[in-house]
């Protein structure tokens, strides 16, 4: 035991290391769907092991880690909260305000009944609402206050503590809410509802674990026949005539000669057409009523599947639907899946597209090259990283923060390096989500930056923190556990009302949003299979950037208030 002390405080990059490898290791167990997470995880064995062995944390590592996590958190939900303010997602925007203004309230005034320590107020946040990185916003805040370092230390110290006693109920707080509690309060059926929604939004339920066996969209080759009712008619006719089915005329071979049609273009007797669509409606509309033919030169068309960042004003806040009927617009194309705010969407008639949606769309080269430059952005898949914007922005991002001073009462305190990163890092997001090329971070390094950079700075805070878990834990264990089940619950409860009653929001929606508000994964994962229905994602996606902002900024906010 000597010997690993030694090496620990010797060598205390691996005591970082292996909290972080325990922390992973533990946040992977999982009891009824709920667990602690790689990032609490790691807190809990850096608490674990800084108890044990006293082992030196460098300042400036941690930092660095966390503006990495900062920049990257920013920069990943940039587009989806830009997005929320201005695309018609105002509901979503008022709720992803009110939940996280209710929980600083709540814990504002908790630690003042209380009479809470500063550090405790932090973690209060942290925990309860299960943000992590509410411990380093509020963390920095405390080290620009006027007391030494050594009360500095004591009171980020409390901080780790707070937070790894209210996060246990955080988590379950906030799964149980949306998936069992919530929709008691509202008397909904989730499973009923799921079946409601998926309806009014033409989405087409498949068993879990079940897919087609055939491919999804098809090229195939048809004859047309003397005395079929194509022949005179235009390609734009025989198109319209299988409407609302997207079905396309991609080549004509006629008399040997191949050649590439117009909508104009009129049939004859003998022509071979190449036709697109999805497997399903060509095998049940053309196969019963047509020739086909094996024309392998006829068919051998380059065929194209990109990402496209949607963005185009003339498009956003339509319907799958009613970007479909613009024929030419859209035309020989088709959608395949949605991404919003990194989660996959469900497809329907009834889908609304929204700014910095990634649709991923296939058809024919030349058809997806001309609507992907007519809706937004092809997003082409990138091992590099622009480590230019990477380093500048975390720089300049720093600089604002510690340069941008507010006047509160007789003090003068600096935004803050880390708040502003996150700001700068938003920003960057944005602006990438409409013009691709710019400050490009490839998605490996975003996941990187975002899960290393939070796990390695909470494991040093834990470290740091070890000696003073037990004695702090003694001093107001009980007391900070049922503050925290008070800070997780009232904010759930303030979003219910609002939400339902106030902006008259789908309630299974509703519960999605919810657990995006809380950034809280596990939570919308509960309310999926309850309700046998991804549906609830459409939720989770519009509030969950708030969440993420405005929870994060919350230690820095809440360390100006009780100051």
């Amino acid at each position: 035991m000597d010997y690993f002390s030694n090496l620990l405080q010797r060598y205390p990059e691996l005591a970082v290391f292996l909290a972080i490898g325990l922390g992973y290791w533990v946040g992977g167990f999982k009891f009824r769907g709920v667990g602690f997470g790689p990032v609490t995880g790691s807190l809990l064995a850096g608490l674990l092991i800084g108890y044990f062995v006293r082992v030196p944390v460098s300042d400036t590592a941690k930092q660095v880690l966390f503006l990495l996590f900062m920049f990257g958190i920013g920069y990943s939900v940039g587009p989806s909260f830009f997005r929320g303010m201005k695309d018609g997602g105002w509901r979503w925007a008022v709720l992803g305000v009110v939940v996280p203004v209710a929980g600083l309230l709540t814990a504002w005034g908790l630690a003042a009944l209380l009479k809470l320590e500063l550090g405790y107020a932090v973690g209060l946040i942290s925990g309860g609402l299960t943000e992590s990185p509410v411990i380093g916003t509020g963390s920095e805040a405390i080290r620009h206050l006027p007391i030494s370092v050594e009360e500095q230390d004591r009171l980020i110290g409390q901080i780790a503590v707070a937070d790894a006693l209210c996060y246990i109920f955080g988590t379950f707080g906030v799964i149980w809410f949306c998936s069992s509690l919530g929709p008691k309060l509202l008397g909904l059926d989730l499973k009923a509802e799921g079946a409601r929604l998926e309806k009014v939004y033409g989405i087409q339920r498949q068993k879990a674990g079940v897919t087609s066996a055939w491919r999804r969209f098809e090229l195939r080759a048809y004859r047309i026949q003397a005395d079929g009712p194509a022949v005179g008619q235009s390609v734009a006719w025989v198109e319209s005539l299988y409407a609302p089915e997207r079905i396309f005329v991609e080549r004509i071979r006629r008399d040997g000669a191949i050649f590439l049609p117009t909508p104009a273009t009129a049939l004859l007797a003998g022509d071979v057409c190449a036709v697109s669509g999805k497997s399903e409606v060509i095998l049940k509309l053309l196969d019963a009523n047509a020739v086909a033919e094996a024309d392998r030169e006829l068919l051998d068309i380059p065929s194209a599947m990109f990402d496209v960042v949607f963005s185009n004003a003339d498009f956003v806040g339509k319907t799958v639907a009613q970007i479909a009927e613009q024929a030419e617009e859209v035309r020989g194309v088709f959608l395949r899946h949605i991404r919003r705010a990194g989660q996959e969407i469900p497809i329907g008639p009834g889908t609304v597209l929204l700014r910095g949606d990634v649709l991923n769309i296939v058809g024919l080269e030349p058809a997806v090259e001309r609507v992907a430059a007519r809706v937004g952005s092809v997003v082409r898949e990138s091992d590099s990283t622009d480590f230019v914007a990477l380093g500048f922005g975390i720089f300049v991002g720093a600089v604002v923060g510690i340069s941008l001073v507010f006047p509160i009462g007789s003090m003068h305190i600096a935004l803050g390096s880390s708040v502003s990163t996150l700001i700068l890092g938003l920003l960057v997001g944005w602006r990438n989500s409409a013009k691709p090329l710019f400050g490009r971070i490839s998605h490996g390094a975003l996941e990187f930056m975002k899960s290393i950079g939070l796990a390695g700075f909470v494991a040093m805070i834990g470290l740091k923190a070890g000696p003073l878990f037990v004695a702090a834990l003694q001093e107001v264990g009980l007391t900070i556990f049922l503050a925290g089940i008070v800070v997780t619950m009232v904010p759930l409860f303030v979003g219910l009302l609002v939400g339902r009653y106030v902006l008259r929001l789908e309630p299974l929606l509703l519960l999605g949003a919810l657990a995006g508000v809380q950034t809280m994964t596990a939570g919308l994962a509960a309310v999926q299979e309850k309700s046998e229905s991804p549906i609830a994602v459409i939720g989770y996606s519009g509030t969950v950037a708030f969440g993420h902002i405005l929870i994060t900024t919350w230690g820095t906010v809440i360390v100006w208030l009780m100051y």
